[in-house]
This record gives structure tokens, sequence and C-alpha cells, in this order.
């Protein structure tokens, strides 16, 4: 039996790579702290991934089972698996290396000359590079030695909208259509798995940026002026006509600088760009900007979806004015739920607008810090 653990046992874990593994004939282990899933996991021994889109379906997700991440157990279960996948959250990846660790080096105590692959499935650049460096802080010299030889940790860009709708069912969940899953070849150790819906990628780099600076650009101006507005989801945000020529705008912006950088082709990428931007606009999905708008201080980083596209693109001469508007809205992104909205809010109170940015994004270039500035003042 092949047998695939699934750290992060939320939407995405369940609606998008747990549901692609099970598929391609793995036996899934959920690892996870929240025991209420987990239970119910064990209990059921399957959950329904309802797709919901123009053309609406269901896929029953079965041979699965869970595990407390924080548990011992999770060393066993990491002992004969084959892939190890995650959908967790960029700041939980040193928290789970750990237990990931310990599976290895049980591993390597049992004599194993099994590959392992590790695929960190996050909003991130290199999320699995990112693991790796945090798993390897406990190994030994011979430990890594044994890790470099049987584990690899390819890295991966995902793509899939997987809003948190309340079901019956605590484990079924709501997906979109679309989905993408590039994961870089040459970092596998072994045999390549063959999972339908996995696409190996040569230039892994260019497949992450194009996601980052479209859909993740475009969802989060999206969210962030429709928070602001008071539209209470992202397809009623993306309805308004303002802010669908901004954020059409922006990603536009953000195309070119990819163009420019990675040779796309521009009408093949603009055709992309309306089919992300159709993807906003589902109903069915009822997705919140506050969901999608949440943790600004890491989504207005340098190499993140707000300060990257626009970084890029001042490296070609070419314009950023609808991307300095979405700065602009997630500065404004006030959010008493959201403890990076608060403390954002606390920089630009203590710090201004101009200083705050620039020390969240790291952008210094004096013109663009003031134009932000003024557009913050003077937005919508």
């Amino acid at each position: 039996m092949k047998k695939a653990i699934q750290f992060g046992a939320g939407n995405i874990g369940r609606g998008f790579i747990g549901g692609l593994l099970s598929n391609a004939g793995y036996h899934v282990v959920f690892a996870d702290v929240n025991m209420t899933i987990i239970d119910r996991i064990n209990a059921d021994k399957k959950y329904t991934i309802y797709v919901k889109d123009v053309e609406s379906s269901e896929q029953i997700i079965t041979d699965i089972s869970g595990v407390d991440s924080t548990k011992p157990e999770v060393i066993g279960e990491i002992k004969d698996a084959e892939i190890i996948t995650t959908a967790v959250g960029l700041r939980v990846l040193p928290i789970i290396a750990p237990a990931v660790a310990d599976g290895i080096k049980a591993r390597m105590k049992d004599g194993s000359e099994k590959y392992l692959n590790i695929i960190a499935c996050e909003n991130a650049i290199r999320g699995s590079s990112q693991l790796k460096e945090a798993v390897y802080s406990h190994f030994t010299d011979e430990e890594k030695a044994y890790a470099d030889q049987y584990v690899g940790f390819p890295d991966c860009s995902v793509d899939r909208i997987v809003p948190p709708v309340r079901l019956d069912n605590p484990i079924d969940v709501v997906v979109e259509n679309y989905y993408e899953w590039n994961v870089e070849e040459a970092s596998f150790k072994g045999e390549v798995p063959k999972i339908d819906g996995m696409n190996l990628a040569d230039n892994l780099m260019a497949y992450i940026e194009r996601k980052l600076f479209t859909l993740n650009t475009g969802h989060c101006i999206a969210a962030y002026l429709g928070y602001y507005k008071g539209y209470k989801t992202i397809d009623e945000s993306i309805k308004d006509e303002e802010i669908f020529t901004i954020v059409k705008k922006a990603m536009q912006q953000s195309g070119m600088a990819l163009v420019k950088k990675y040779g796309f082709d521009k009408e093949a990428h603009f055709k992309y760009i309306d089919k992300i931007i159709n993807r906003f606009k589902n109903p069915y999905l009822e997705d919140d900007p506050a969901r999608v708008g949440r943790e600004p201080l890491r989504k207005l980083s340098a190499a993140d979806r707000l300060a990257k596209p626009v970084t890029t693109a001042l490296k070609y001469n070419l314009p950023v004015d609808a991307l300095l508007t979405g700065m602009a809205a997630a500065l404004k992104y006030d959010n008493p739920d959201d403890p990076q909205s608060a403390e954002l809010q606390d920089k630009i109170k203590n710090l201004g607008v101009k200083n705050a940015l620039k020390e969240i994004s790291g952008i210094e270039n004096e013109s663009i810090l003031d134009q932000v500035a003024e557009i913050y003042t003077n937005i919508l």
C-alpha cells in the first residue's frame, strides 16, 4: 500500500492536495492538531469535495486516516511513507520540522533505503527548501548525509481557491474547479511518483512567480479594495467596476514584468490573466475578503505578492500605478480580528504611511513611497 502524509487537514489539505493523493492510489494520513477534524476523519474514513463552479460536481475521497501531528504516532506513519505534503502555512513549517526530522531519523535507524519526497504546498517561494532548512537544523552530520541520499524536497507552486464554507459535515469541503500543482521534477529522489494533477516543471520559478504575480496579486488587491468598500465576498468586490479596473490593470502591469523577465508570450499571458479574473467572479465560493487579505505584513513584504511585482516592473522601467493602488489599499486594511492588521495600523500610526511601508516592504525608492502615500490619502 502506498502511503502519503498530509500535514495540515484544513480546507487546502483536504480539498486539494489530499484529494489528489487519494485519487492517485495513496492511503492518505492527515496530520494536524485539530482533533475535531482528525477524529471525524478516523470515524468517517471518507469526505466529500464539492466542486462549485459553472458546472458543479462531487468527489468522495476515501482510504484516509488521521493522526495528531504532535504525538509520537506521526513518527510511525512517516517511517513507511513514500511522500509527505504540507498545507499548514509558511510560519508553521518550522513547527512541524522536528516531527519530520524524527521520522527521517527513525527511517535511518531502521536501515531504510526507500526514498521519501517532501513537498511543502504553501503560498510561498520555495517552501520545500525552507522546510528542508528547518528539518536539517535537527540533524547530525550523519543524519544529513542519510537525508541527502534518500530524501527529496521538491519545491512547488500551488493554485486553487478553497474558501472556508461551512457545511454540515466539518470535513467536507468546497473548492473551485480550477487548480494547478507544479512541482520541480529535478529535485525528486528515486522514481518520480505518478499523480494525476501534478505537473512536473523544469523552470519552477517561472511558474511560482506567474502564480504569485497573477492570482495572488489580483486576489489580494480585490480583497483589500473590497474590504475597504464594505463588500462581503470577493465576487461582490470584483463586480464593482472601479475595483475590477484597478485589479485588471495591476495584473497586467505585473504581467508585463513577467513577460520581460521570463520571455512569456504577452498575448497568452494576458489570456491567462482574464482566466484568473473570471475565477474571482465565481459566486458559488462566497470567499471572504478578510480571509484573502489576512496577514497584510506578509503580503506587503519584499518577496511577496505586492512589493515583488512592483520592484520587478521597475527594473524594466514599466508602469506600476495600479500596483501602487493595491499597496495603498493593503495599508488601509484595518481588521481588528487580524493580528497583523493591528500591527500594521500601529506601524502607520507610529511611523507614518511612507516609513511604515518602507520598513515592511524594503522598498527604498522615495518616489514610489511618496506615490503610495498620496494614493493612501486619496484612495477611492
